[in-house]
């Protein structure tokens, strides 16, 4: 089952975040990056900050235990970004990142976007699911952060309109 999140979940989506962000980027960024990310992009002011700006945070759970996570947000111009998408490794290839991507575009088409975008590592195997799901690599990006870390990313989109 999909819901929707709200503040009271902060601590379910850092959970899951704490325990894929490892798996996922282990191989990709440093322990130090993966780290300052989290706390970046998780901590309790960042996510307060994301959902009263408007970011819409999705839960997948089965039989109320929740395995996943997304969210999106309205970037103007009827274009919507996927934030995040997380599933615990261990239910990974079950259909719920499908499921929760399923439930963005849903969102995102009910806001009237044409556009759904993302930002996805170069080296992140996630690349390859967006691919399959009808994602086209639209640019690379690289993002300067605080510390000498970087971002090196392709941005990807998918057209709404034919969905």
């Amino acid at each position: 089952m999909i819901r929707s999140a709200t503040i009271n979940d902060i601590a379910i989506i850092q959970q899951i975040a704490q325990t894929t962000w490892p798996v996922a980027y282990e191989d990709i960024i440093s322990k130090d990056q993966l780290d300052y990310m989290l706390d970046l992009m998780y901590s309790n002011d960042s996510l307060q900050n994301q959902m009263t700006k408007g970011h819409q945070f999705y839960l997948f759970e089965i039989a109320s235990n929740p395995i996943g996570f997304a969210s999106v947000s309205n970037e103007g111009e009827y274009i919507f970004k996927l934030n995040k998408l997380y599933v615990l490794p261990s239910t990974q290839k079950t259909g719920a990142g499908k499921a929760l991507l399923q439930k963005v575009i849903e969102h995102a088409k009910a806001e009237h976007g044409k556009q759904l975008i993302l930002q996805v590592n170069k080296q992140n195997t996630a690349k390859a699911f967006y691919l399959k799901q009808g994602f086209t690599v639209l640019r690379e990006d690289i993002l300067e952060l605080a510390h000498g870390y970087v971002m090196d990313d392709y941005i990807m989109g998918l057209n709404l309109t034919n969905q």
